[in-house]
């Protein structure tokens, strides 16, 4: 009975090593509407790469490094870059990965990709190969740079050890608590770019659940989308007036027919205005014209009399 029960103490303490060994080894990315299936309760121990401004995680089953005050993993053939080291994560686009990150070698990588095999493993990746020609056209001179001018490592973030697991900030706090904490800011450009947009697409508790993935774009990229910005601003316009002209004819045609006999009522009003002025100007003018007839009239009448009086008196001088 006694070995049954230490049996089962011995069972129950191994149980509990392999549980906190692994919760120490895995890795967790989650980003704010897509989920790669990784996660990462704890703060990871971080080892500097020898001779580059790079950490990388030993223990971590992941390739997982942090570089210039942020987080990167690759991860499912995909860059993701973070300020805290649990996400969340944005996408970043091949042509905008930080150069020291693309240099860090293939063993460093601890869960290399299929595509690393033969690759020397003191030395990087060969993304040209992996990526092609049109990459390396814009990533020319990646692989080459002089170790003696290697910038010197950003201080880790050790702050964020006491916030693991359910102590984990949201978003919107995570922003405030690396101002108070962390004074580094990146200095490398890719980085800044990166960590300015971060920052910039902090959601707000109320729109996290439907934040759009965030992503690192190259600025060819943002050109495309600054130039094609007035047609999606104008393109709503469009798209609210269209409809009311072609649907709305059934609406707007009873319009007209209610205006219209307003906009005809005054001027009726203005014509029959104008032709009582007409007909009373033509009444006026018949009247007048009856009194100077009358008047001329009466003038023969008085002029025919006074030549009947001359004559009769010319007749009784005779």
């Amino acid at each position: 009975m006694k070995k049954i029960r230490y049996g089962l103490i011995v069972l129950w303490m191994l149980t509990c090593s392999v549980t906190s060994a692994t919760a120490e080894v895995s890795i967790g990315i989650g980003l704010p509407s897509v989920s790669i299936g990784i996660n990462l309760p704890v703060f990871p121990e971080l080892v500097p790469v020898p001779g580059y401004p790079v950490y990388y995680a030993p223990r971590l089953d992941g390739n997982y490094f942090f570089y210039d005050g942020m987080y990167w993993v690759y991860q499912d053939d995909n860059w993701y870059a973070s300020s805290w080291y649990n996400g969340p994560w944005s996408f970043v686009e091949p042509e905008v990965v930080p150069l020291f990150i693309l240099r860090v070698p293939v063993r460093y990588y601890r869960q290399p990709p299929v595509y690393f095999r033969g690759w020397q493993s003191n030395a990087a990746p060969r993304w040209d190969r992996h990526w092609g020609h049109e990459w390396e056209q814009h990533r020319r001179g990646w692989d080459r740079w002089d170790r003696r001018s290697a910038p010197t490592r950003a201080p880790l973030p050790v702050y964020q050890r006491q916030y693991s697991r359910d102590r984990y900030p949201h978003v919107e706090q995570q922003h405030q608590l690396r101002s108070q904490s962390y004074r580094y800011q990146p200095r490398d450009r890719a980085v800044r770019q990166h960590f300015q947009q971060v920052e910039r697409r902090a959601p707000a508790p109320a729109q996290r659940g439907g934040q759009e993935e965030p992503r690192m774009r190259s600025p060819r990229q943002q050109q495309d989308i600054q130039r094609s910005a007035p047609h999606q601003q104008g393109a709503p316009a469009g798209r609210d007036t269209q409809p009311s002209r072609r649907g709305g004819e059934n609406v707007q045609r009873p319009v007209p027919e209610q205006t219209a006999p307003q906009q005809r009522g005054p001027e009726s009003h203005e014509q029959r205005q104008r032709s009582q002025g007409h007909e009373q100007k033509l009444q006026g003018h018949e009247q007048r014209s009856q009194e100077r007839g009358e008047s001329q009239g009466h003038n023969r009448g008085q002029g025919q009399g006074h030549k009947d009086d001359d004559d009769r008196g010319r007749g009784r001088d005779k």
